[in-house]
This record gives structure tokens, C-alpha cells and sequence, in this order.
């Protein structure tokens, strides 16, 4: 741990420029979205995409942890950072040559999610390494804000610059917050962790395979993740279903649809200054199960309205909203500081996979029962799921307690 009195500095320089990197990439997010939509309208190629941002973290982050705690974390980020720059890049070289395709884009979001395999593991596991055990909580608490203030603002942005801008102009924009993300991080001061173990040739399984047996000797803590994973199973496919639960089953527009979109951010905004402000209960695991219940009310209430219930449901998804941060907010520093520093590359990784391949089972269900039985009958179904969550943490000793502080 570096000095307290630097502490600050080094964390808010570091999240600044990651500020301006998860900006430009959400606000590019979208403007793909909509490119995709206006040259294929197909749901088949946005399913395609949504699966190339988010398998590979899942499948690779089962490895890539064994590299995080061998190598140095902030050169990892800078490669990071500038990989996923030179993929989105790729995208403005193809324009200029006039073969800028949908299997283009794809392989470009392919090759972010590689990236982001290796830099967000790698900053999680960094964070601890700067911010006073003590203070993860609410440090955690900004991060949400500032994904929060991304959300909220990145959806305008991107419809102005989209309708003025080419795409490749916005590709550019997310280049630049890229750089600007290895530029604060060049100036950061990260303590090295010095590890005589870790000096030799790599060994990608059985390092691995070591840090599951770390995560798998903490019982509570395998136990959060395994209940994270039900939780993000059911809260994906609802995240996917917003705009047809606004313009299918409450019969509104795309306004509606984007309504409740801005309302949900709202309410994330809240919850992380929230959070920010007070910190969350002593025991961590409490936040989190108060978080649990909100979304699991929230979902319920969604799930009985009757069509004409639109505006009830502009307030449930801001409570929806509201509950996110206090999940996120304790989870990430709960693996934080169960393990050692030289382990939480593997362990944080590990956990984001575990949660992240849960997704696509929740993804392929909640399709056919929406399908089959209405959207509104998933809702009611992840509410039911998210309440199971809540009661795990409550009725099993090992997690209820896991919190070490």
C-alpha cells in the first residue's frame, strides 16, 4: 500500500482517464448498435454482436488472471488500452478503403472484448493495491457514478455525432479516450508486487487451476460468485428485454423505450452517489442482500402490471436503478479483500467468468418463455430468481459471514 496521503491522487487520476475511455467506447457502443440496425435490421447480427462483446471475457478470463499476477498490472492496462485503440481503428482503415462490413465490425468487437479480458480483471485487481481497505466500498461507489454519468449521456452524444459524424469520426473519439486512459495511467504511481514464485516460464493451467483452488478455499466467497452468477442470469436477459416490455406489452414508442432507458440510468446515478456517500453496512453481505430484495420487488411489481401500467414501470425500473451499485459496489470489494494481492488477478477473473457464462443460459431462456408465455412472465420469473439469490445470502452461514473486516 503507497502512502495514505497519496492515495487519493493516484486513484481519481487513474479513474479519470478511465472516465474518458468508458465514455468514448459506450458512446461508440451505440453508434454501432444503430449502424448494425440501419445496414442488416437484423435481431439475428445484434445478437451476434451483443455475443462478440461479452463470450470472450468470458471464456479467456478463465486464463488471463495467471498473466495479471505475474506481470506488471499497469503495463497489462496501458496494452490493454491500446489494443482495444488499434482494433477500433480498424474500423477507420476499413471505411477509408470502402470494405468497412458487418463481419468487419464484428471481428473489431471481438477484438475489445479481448482487451477488456485483460484490462478490467486487471484493474479490480489494482484497486486495492492504492485505496485503504477501508475506503473500497466507497471508492467503488464512484466508479458507479462515473459508469452511471457514461450511461446517462452517451446514448445523446452518440444519436448527435451519429447523425453528424461518420462512424469512423467516432471511432476516432473512442481512440482518443483510449490514449487518454494510458496517459493517466503512465502518470500513476502502482505499487509492483514482487513475487519470487511467479519468476520462470508460464504455466497457464496449473496456475489457473491454483486460482480456483484459492477461490474454491473460501467457501463464502465461492458462494457469492456462484449466487452472483444467478443473479446476473436473471438480470441480462431483462436488461435485453427493456425495449420490448416498453413497446410490445405496454404498447409505447421508442420515446417510451427510451424513457425508461434514461430513468434506469437516473436511478444508477443515485444509488452509486448513495453508496459513495455512505459507504454500505458493516457487513458488506447485508448491502448486498438489500440490494437483492429492491431488485426483486422492483421485477415483481414490473411483471403484474397490466398494460396500461407504463408509468408504474418507469419508477420500478428506477428502483431497479437504485439497487445496481449496492450489488456491485460491495461484490467487487468483497473479492478485493478476501485474497491476497498476488492472487486476485486469477481470482477476479475467474469470478467475472464464472458470472459472465451464466448469460447466455439466461439469454436462451428468457427468449423462448418470452416468446411463448409474453415478456412480461420473465420479469416476474427473474424477480423470483433474484429473491432465491437473496435468501442464499441470508440462509448460508459461509456467505452471510464472508465479509473479513
Amino acid at each position: 500500500m503507497i502512502a495514505s496521503s497519496n492515495w487519493k491522487r493516484n486513484f481519481f487520476t487513474i479513474w479519470t482517464g478511465q472516465a474518458f475511455s468508458q465514455f468514448s467506447s459506450s458512446v461508440l457502443q451505440f453508434a454501432i448498435v444503430w449502424y448494425l440496425t440501419d445496414k442488416t435490421g437484423s435481431a439475428m447480427v445484434l445478437s451476434v454482436a451483443m455475443m462478440m462483446g461479452f463470450l470472450p471475457q468470458g471464456i479467456l478470463g478463465l486464463f488471463v488472471g495467471v498473466f495479471i499476477d505475474r506481470y506488471s498490472r499497469k503495463r497489462i492496462m496501458m496494452i490493454s488500452d491500446s489494443f482495444i485503440a488499434v482494433a477500433s481503428f480498424i474500423m477507420v482503415i476499413a471505411g477509408w478503403m470502402g470494405i468497412l462490413s458487418t463481419e468487419v465490425i464484428l471481428v473489431v468487437l471481438l477484438l475489445r472484448s479481448i482487451g477488456s479480458a485483460f484490462h478490467n480483471p486487471c484493474l479490480q485487481a489494482v484497486t486495492p493495491q492504492i485505496v485503504p481497505s477501508d475506503q473500497l466500498t466507497r471508492c467503488s461507489g464512484y466508479s458507479q457514478a462515473v459508469e452511471s454519468v457514461s450511461q446517462i449521456l452517451s446514448p445523446a452524444v452518440a444519436a448527435v455525432l451519429y447523425r453528424s459524424w461518420s462512424l469512423s469520426g467516432i471511432v476516432f473519439l473512442d481512440v482518443i479516450g483510449a490514449f487518454i486512459a494510458v496517459f493517466t495511467l503512465g502518470i500513476t504511481v502502482i505499487p509492483e508486487l514482487h513475487q519470487d514464485e511467479n519468476r520462470g516460464k508460464v504455466q497457464v493451467l496449473r496456475e489457473a487451476k491454483e486460482g480456483f483452488q484459492i477461490l474454491r478455499s473460501n467457501k463464502g466467497m465461492l458462494g457469492l460468485v456462484l449466487i452472483g452468477s444467478l443473479y446476473t442470469l436473471a438480470l441480462m436477459p431483462t436488461s435485453a428485454l427493456f425495449p420490448l416490455m416498453s413497446m410490445s406489452y405496454f404498447n409505447g414508442t421508442s420515446m417510451n423505450a427510451s424513457i425508461v432507458e434514461v430513468v434506469f440510468s437516473v436511478g444508477l446515478l443515485f444509488g452509486s452517489l448513495l453508496l459513495a456517500r455512505w459507504g454500505g453496512t458493516k457487513n458488506r453481505v447485508y448491502t448486498i442482500i438489500g440490494s437483492f430484495l429492491l431488485m426483486s420487488f422492483s421485477l415483481f411489481v414490473s411483471g403484474v402490471l397490466p398494460p396500461s401500467g407504463f408509468y408504474v414501470f418507469v419508477i420500478c425500473s428506477w428502483l431497479m436503478g437504485v439497487s445496481g451499485p449496492f450489488y456491485w459496489g460491495a461484490y467487487t470489494p468483497l473479492l478485493q479483500s478476501n485474497f491476497e494481492a498476488k492472487y486476485l488477478g486469477r481470482v477476479l477473473s475467474l469470478a467475472s467468468s464464472i458470472r459472465l457464462l451464466s448469460g447466455p443460459i439466461g439469454l436462451a431462456a428468457s427468449g423462448v418463455l418470452a416468446e411463448k408465455y409474453g415478456v412480461e412472465k420473465w420479469f416476474l420469473i427473474a424477480g423470483g430468481l433474484v429473491l432465491v439469490a437473496a435468501f442464499l445470502c441470508i440462509m448460508i452461514s459461509t456467505v452471510r459471514n464472508c465479509d473479513n473486516r
